[in-house]
């Protein structure tokens, strides 16, 4: 089968179109002919070794996180799952690989693809998607009533996330351009504020969640509109403790995560304010929930651009500029 991969961490450096095997397709697994994927940044920060501590891969690597297509085999203990079921996954760490033909995928990471979305369009869905459900629903606890920041509202996490807080009865507030207000607006979202000319800690006063997705001076500000008792979710960094434990993470990642984290994490204490660090993980059953909310018209794939496969380099350069509105994806058939 043809797939894109790396042999080394260089951010600077394509991937390479090569030849590779078929997967082997274990028990609990199932083999997927892949129709599309979808690029994410977190594709390109593993490629430069930006998470090389974290997720420690062995080279070469097939790089990307979401697939939607067809099963084309079945592993010998497969109970969920049949041939030609059309499905969509976000793969584990560790079996990622989507930029390829095919993919084998455990089971329990899979979910039928939502019948009212394309295959492009439901490719689009599942790493943003869990993003958002596990830092909304399993980290915050949102409800009804509260207030929710969510930064970056034309990213791919974004544009999934004021949907989701809307959908659970929050007053959504989001960064953006001028230019994505309108799109913005039409997925749930009441208060736009324009990054380029406004600042928001002067904007949002006494917020029950923050979902941070920026660099270190904008979570800092994120602080300054949180209320005592409110909760901020980074799924930027930094990492703390608390994850590295969880993750089960070797001795010196967590002496660096306390080190790393030890600002945030002392100003969270004198403020009141829960801080946690979020690193999604791959779950068939929040995807399976998150199906019935698309097929239920609560949310919808908001798309930027399609790439043929072959151009995946170029849809890797594209995300990496910064410039997309909704999600890059690409195309196999």
């Amino acid at each position: 089968m043809k797939a894109f991969s790396i042999s080394r961490y260089k951010k600077e450096s394509p991937l390479e179109l090569v030849d590779l095997p078929e997967p082997i397709v274990k028990d609990h697994e199932v083999l997927v002919e892949i129709h599309a994927a979808s690029v994410n940044l977190l594709d390109s920060k593993i490629k430069s070794g930006e998470f090389k501590l974290i997720l420690p891969y062995k080279m070469p690597l097939v790089l990307g996180h979401d697939v939607a297509g067809i099963i084309v085999k079945t592993g010998a203990k497969v109970k969920n799952f049949k041939v030609g079921d059309e499905i969509y996954s976000r793969p584990s760490d560790f079996h990622i690989g989507t930029f390829a033909e095919f993919i084998s995928i455990d089971e329990k990471d899979v979910a039928l693809k939502p019948k009212n979305l394309s295959m492009e369009e439901a490719a689009s869905i599942p790493l943003v998607g869990l993003t958002a459900w596990q830092a909304l629903i399993e980290q915050s606890n949102v409800q009804k009533g509260q207030k929710v920041f969510i930064q970056a509202g034309s990213g791919g996490v974004g544009t999934f996330a004021i949907q989701l807080a809307k959908y659970m009865g929050a007053t959504v507030a989001t960064t953006a351009s001028e230019k994505s207000f309108d799109v913005l607006k039409n997925l749930g979202a009441d208060v736009l504020i324009d990054y380029k000319t406004q600042d928001f800690e002067d904007a949002l006063i006494d917020y029950d969640v923050v979902l941070n997705s920026q660099d270190n001076k904008t979570l800092e500000k994120s602080f300054e509109v949180i209320k005592p008792g409110g909760k901020i979710v980074s799924i930027s960094g930094p990492p703390t403790p608390v994850f590295a434990e969880e993750h089960r993470l070797p001795w010196y990642v967590k002496l660096a995560t306390r080190f790393l984290s030890s600002k945030i994490r002392k100003r969270a204490k004198k403020q009141n304010v829960n801080y946690s660090f979020l690193f999604m993980t791959a779950n068939g059953k929040q995807l399976s929930e998150i199906t019935h909310l698309i097929e239920s018209g609560k949310i919808k794939p908001v798309i930027d651009k399609v790439f043929a496969f072959e151009k995946t380099n170029d849809a890797l350069q594209y995300i990496e500029s910064g410039r997309a509105k909704g999600k890059v994806v690409i195309k196999m058939k």
